[in-house]
């Protein structure tokens, strides 16, 4: 393969631009750039002093360059003036009213278009910490896409998903939280998502057959909020 092989991501438009990057050596970045790391393998810089991007983490880097990284999402804020017309653009619609939602459409939770960036080998039970040690590799298609909610937005506790996910906060301050049970008062984990910030470890359990499950958890806004949602899907085994 090529190297620093580019893509741009779907949901790119006047305010966000996003790029999948694979291959990467000796890449630079000019301009303010939040650079996510969706390996579980270090991104090395090639600076004054020898610094990584570790697996599954991000950072925001100007004026850098990167020696090299099987791979990277690349998340740039072009306009930052009223960032919140941003789900005017072609594809983003409440999450409401997506084809067979059952979301409450009075919740302002904007969803982009979503994209696969690419498919990456990971051991999902190192990915998930229930392992010390990369082990057997999975194939995954990663999907990414944006969403935005005013603050203040409770975004729907929920604890299904067939997919491995973690989150990047781009703009605002944000939570990643988990409950008990499905209620808002049995909240016992309250991790802070500020810009640049990558949820290193997934919130759930990996099991056999390529199952997760999860704890009630859900996203909830601080302030006017943009993040990035970085889905894992297995590519299911043959039977």
């Amino acid at each position: 393969m090529s190297t620093n092989k580019s893509k741009r991501l779907s949901f790119s438009g006047a305010y966000i631009d996003g790029k999948y990057i694979e291959n990467v050596k000796d890449f630079h970045i000019e301009e303010r750039t939040i650079v996510v790391n969706p390996e579980e393998t270090d991104a090395y810089l090639n600076e004054t002093n020898p610094s990584i991007i570790p697996a599954f983490s991000s950072t925001i880097l100007e004026d850098a360059t990167i020696e090299k990284a099987k791979s990277l999402l690349l998340l740039q804020v072009v306009e930052s003036k009223n960032i919140g017309n941003i789900v005017f653009e072609s594809g983003w619609d409440l999450l409401g009213n997506f084809p067979g939602s059952d979301f409450p459409k009075n919740v302002q939770l904007w969803k982009s278009p979503q994209d696969e960036a690419g498919i990456i080998e990971v051991d999902p039970y190192f990915m998930a910490r229930q392992s010390s040690k990369s082990g057997q590799k999975e194939k995954f298609s990663v999907k990414v896409n944006l969403w935005f909610a005013p603050s203040q937005t409770d975004c729907a506790i929920h604890n299904q998903h067939d997919f491995l996910e973690i989150h990047t906060q781009i703009v605002g301050q944000g939570r990643m939280q988990k409950f008990k049970v499905k209620s808002f008062d049995s909240l016992y984990e309250d991790l802070v998502m500020t810009e640049g910030y990558t949820q290193i470890v997934p919130f759930c359990t990996v099991r056999e057959n390529q199952q997760y499950t999860y704890p009630w958890h859900q996203y909830y806004s601080d302030t006017d909020c943009i993040w990035m949602a970085i889905e894992y899907h297995p590519k299911k085994n043959p039977n």
